[in-house]
């Protein structure tokens, strides 16, 4: 069952907001990773990663009918079922890319579900069982043109992939490992994998490309890190990711998601932590590129309470066709409300937590609200990726545990017109 909400910010562009629950998967409990694919469709990730012996499968949205189609289980692909014992083959964790130049959607998995008989999985506590460690991130290679799945291999074994991009022109994937926190490079046409170094300790959650074709993704120290395949070389850079200064020191300002601008100049980013921040990055200019500061991304708040990273959360950045940047942000009453785990009769927790679009204009930098993801079951706050498709609507991921199954919200954009030049592909998860 899907339904439909009609938002509007003080008479400007609006959104229409439609609620996709992965039915053809109840048990989901999250959804990591949404992705337009090469064919201008939209996918995404039914994480499973809470229940003993879950697994994850592939959504794709379905315009002629309005629904999501059920492409394939990540686990039977890959041949690890999910009762070997093992950790399971989970989820999808910001790992798409897609590859235009073959029709191919590159897909990794991620780990943190539990064998089918525990209770619960720790990485490193079975690193050395070989009938309880994760037998490793597995990388699916999905023909967008014939609904396929050419091939499969182990991208990163015992590790899972934290996040995934993909350099086209070059026929190279870039991985960041969990829980070693390593960049790899895998060579599609070799199916050859290489360690290139570790990045710290706090997996990033994003790497992004620039058009040197060099990667680029935080420290735990929230330094900007860049591998320059050229050189073969990972530089620690001084550009360091915005925080708020006046409680952080940085630590733990990791990137959580960037996307592309369609000008091809600038990437725009978020942080992953308390407070998170909004800034853009032009890599570009000079040697390592510079940062601007756009300002909080959240609301303002009371500094002598803590606050979790679940309630004060930015994600799901994307441009529309109107050449406009769109994101979720958290907004809330009362952060410090007993969670209601029951629906209310308006499906609307203690809290007051909202998952709030926001539509930024690059020119101005000014924003406005526009749009609320609202589903029956609960709330919809903790947005992990946007996407737009073909047709120019826009897609984001939801991520709550509480509320089963977990889906994705498709927002048609009112009142807006569309760019001379589309938003370039994201080649990132």
């Amino acid at each position: 069952m899907k339904k439909t909400s009609r938002n509007s910010g003080s008479g400007k562009p609006s959104c229409a907001i439609t609620w996709y629950p992965f039915l053809q998967h109840p048990d989901a409990d999250s959804c990591w990773s949404v992705s337009a694919g090469p064919d201008g469709r939209v996918y995404a990730s039914a994480c499973c990663e809470g229940l003993p012996g879950g697994t994850a499968k592939i959504m794709r949205y379905n315009r002629e009918r309005d629904a999501l189609d059920c492409l394939f289980d990540i686990a039977e692909a890959t041949d690890d079922p999910p009762e070997s014992g093992r950790a399971t083959q989970c989820k999808i964790h910001y790992g798409f890319s897609p590859s235009p130049r073959e029709g191919i959607l590159y897909m990794a998995s991620h780990l943190s579900g539990p064998p089918i008989d525990r209770p619960s999985y720790l990485p490193w506590h079975s690193w050395h069982d070989p009938q309880r460690c994760f037998r490793g991130s597995a990388l699916v290679a999905f023909d967008t043109r014939t609904d396929r799945v050419l091939w499969w291999d182990t991208l990163l074994p015992k590790e899972g992939c934290r996040c995934l991009a993909i350099d086209d022109e070059r026929g190279l994937l870039y991985a960041m490992s969990y829980p070693r926190d390593h960049l790899f490079v895998y060579d599609i046409a070799a199916r050859r994998r290489r360690d290139l170094g570790r990045i710290g300790s706090i997996n990033p959650q994003v790497l992004f490309l620039d058009a040197r074709h060099r990667v680029w993704t935080s420290s735990d120290y929230g330094r900007l890190v860049c591998y320059d395949p050229d050189r073969d070389r990972i530089e620690v850079t001084e550009n360091r990711i915005p925080h708020d200064s006046r409680y952080q020191t940085g630590w733990h300002s990791v990137l959580y998601d960037a996307v592309a601008a369609p000008d091809g100049e600038w990437i725009y980013a978020v942080t992953w932590i308390a407070s998170p921040r909004l800034f853009r990055f032009r890599p570009c200019e000079g040697e390592w590129g510079r940062i601007e500061d756009l300002g909080p991304a959240t609301q303002d708040r009371d500094l002598r309470w803590p606050m979790d990273t679940f309630t004060d959360h930015c994600g799901g950045l994307v441009f529309g066709r109107d050449g406009a940047l769109y994101y979720v942000a958290s907004a809330w009453d009362n952060p410090f409300a007993r969670w209601d785990i029951t629906p209310s009769e308006k499906g609307v927790k203690s809290r007051g937590l909202r998952g709030i679009v926001w539509r930024l204009d690059p020119r101005t930098l000014e924003r406005e609200p526009v749009g609320e993801l609202q589903r029956p079951e609960g709330c919809s706050n903790y947005a992990c990726r946007g996407a737009l498709d073909a047709e120019g609507d826009l897609f984001f991921g939801l991520v709550n545990h509480a509320q089963k199954p977990n889906g994705i919200f498709r927002a048609r954009l009112n009142g807006v017109r569309a760019a001379r030049t589309p938003p370039p592909l994201r080649m990132w998860g």
